[in-house]
């Protein structure tokens, strides 16, 4: 089985680049599943009904979240009743959505859990104690399990991925946009990423027009952030995975440029 996940989407640059790009990459690749990172996909902070039927559109099946998926208030309530998005598991009960889902993909279940770190993040619950409960309760229903570890830190997502080795197909870090170049695959059969990167404007920091942080940086003061728009790049990961055994045989990093002429 392969399966595509794409970095956080930013904005509609980056909605922009799934929707070029993705195409292509489904067919040089053959894949099987697509999910996308989302919490930042409605004008760099949320996600809206609007921008969610575009990436649905473009080809996306499933879609993760982190810390910003619930920015955008009209988002809440889809958040809350469409089964194809998984926000952070580790989150208060009570709280809309579902922090696991369960996909048939020909023949394989395929489970996609969605985390939040806790270093340098907002309060969230432990995610190795989530984790840990959340596979038990796979045990028998799912051939295939994917993690989007959403955190700040480098040595919690290395410790997480470590933690769950030979218990899930691949742990593949978000949050930072800055996509790394520690793929591999752990010793129990589990493919490993920091971090996926972004699919959005890289002529930015982050995704955020340059402007916009520099002075933030500079003066300390309130400043209104605004969505970059150009040198626009789609950056995910690849992964192959043996339904069989759920153990990972390839990860790959991907990244893609919006060049001229593409819509």
């Amino acid at each position: 089985m392969r399966i595509l996940f794409i970095g956080d989407i930013v904005g509609r640059p980056g909605r922009r680049a799934v929707e070029a790009l993705l195409p292509d990459l489904r067919s040089e690749f053959a894949i099987d599943l697509v999910l996308a990172n989302v919490e930042n996909a409605a004008s760099g902070r949320g996600i809206q009904p609007a921008a969610a039927k575009e990436i649905w559109s473009a080809g996306v099946q499933v879609f993760t979240g982190g810390n910003h998926i619930w920015d955008k208030s009209d988002g809440i309530d889809l958040i809350a009743k469409d089964p194809r998005i998984v926000r952070p598991l580790n989150l208060p009960p009570g709280t809309p959505g579902r922090g696991l889902g369960l996909y048939e993909v020909g023949e394989v279940t395929v489970a996609v859990v969605n985390l939040l770190g806790r270093v340098y993040m907002s309060p969230a619950e432990c995610p190795f104690r989530a984790i840990d409960t959340a596979l038990e309760s796979l045990a028998g229903r799912a051939q295939v399990v994917f993690i989007d570890f959403h955190a700040e830190a480098t040595a919690e997502k290395i410790a997480f991925g470590w933690h769950v080795d030979g218990r899930a197909s691949a742990v593949i870090g978000t949050h930072t946009h800055v996509q790394t170049a520690d793929e591999r695959i752990l010793p129990g059969g589990t493919a490993y990423l920091t971090d996926a990167g972004m699919t959005g404007p890289h002529d930015s920091v982050i995704g955020v027009r340059k402007e916009d942080a520099v002075r933030k940086m500079i003066t300390g003061l309130p400043v209104r952030f605004q969505t970059a728009e150009s040198d626009i790049r789609l950056h995910g990961v690849l992964l192959e995975v043996d339904p069989s055994s759920g153990r990972a045989q390839k990860v790959e990093r991907i990244q893609r440029a919006l060049t001229e002429g593409k819509r």
